[in-house]
């Protein structure tokens, strides 16, 4: 199995976990939503796969290019 970062593409607050660990998502599902300049942006996978860890958690900032999550593809 390969490893995925899944990366946050803007700054913003954690809003909350769109799914939890062990979930398996396909491509573009929603991972994480974050709020960036009054608007809800979720962070989708860029692959199909398995959440094997969540790295953020509501209320935390987030930076661009931070990873928020790991995949198994």
């Amino acid at each position: 199995m390969k490893r995925i970062e899944v990366i946050a593409e803007t700054p913003g607050s954690v809003l909350r976990h769109d799914i939890g660990i062990g979930d398996s998502v396909a491509e573009d599902d929603a991972i994480i939503t974050i709020e960036s300049m009054k608007m809800e942006i979720p962070i989708a996978a860029p692959v199909d796969g398995r959440v094997v860890e969540i790295l953020v958690q509501p209320g935390d900032a987030v930076a661009t290019g931070q990873p928020v999550a790991i995949l198994e593809a």
